[in-house]
């Protein structure tokens, strides 16, 4: 029997960001990851000379960003064929459990799927648990390629 109950996902829209988006998304990300990064956000929303397919959405609730994802199709670094990128994905710590990370995924894969892409990919530090759990549940693992690096002052 149906209550008549709203789900917290039933509220939540997902779409392109827009501009007056960006500030919400800057103090989102700097909750999460403790450092402000307002010059990013703003080149993210537009940048110059894109030749990649690029989506940035967010995820609101009223006029209240909960969520943001950022991702583009990506081709031939290293002779990976074309594949889309996750660069970016963030949910308010509070909204974590409803869903929301994962329609933005969602979301996100469904703007990849008419470009043909059969892959996507991200890359985490090794000890963002909570983005590698939920990836992971997405059906995520290691791929075939391995992150190197290397300090400049070699």
């Amino acid at each position: 029997m149906n209550s008549g109950a709203i789900h917290k996902e039933d509220k939540i829209l997902i779409g392109d960001v827009r501009l007056e988006d960006i500030p919400q998304i800057i103090a989102l990300d700097a909750e999460i990851t403790k450092i402000s990064k307002p010059e990013l956000w703003y080149s993210y929303y537009a940048p110059a000379g894109r030749t990649q397919p690029r989506w940035f959405l967010a995820a609101h609730e009223g006029n209240r960003v909960v969520g943001y994802i950022l991702g583009e199709v990506r081709a031939w670094e290293f002779g990976s064929p074309p594949c889309g990128w996750i660069f970016a994905i963030g949910v308010l710590p509070g909204s974590r459990i409803g869903g929301i990370g994962t329609r933005l995924l969602d979301a996100m894969i469904e703007r990849f799927r008419p470009t043909g892409v059969k892959t996507i990919r991200t890359m985490l530090h090794i000890d963002e648990h909570v983005l590698m759990s939920f990836f992971r549940s997405r059906g995520m693992a290691a791929g075939p390629f391995v992150e190197l690096e290397a300090s400049i002052d070699l």
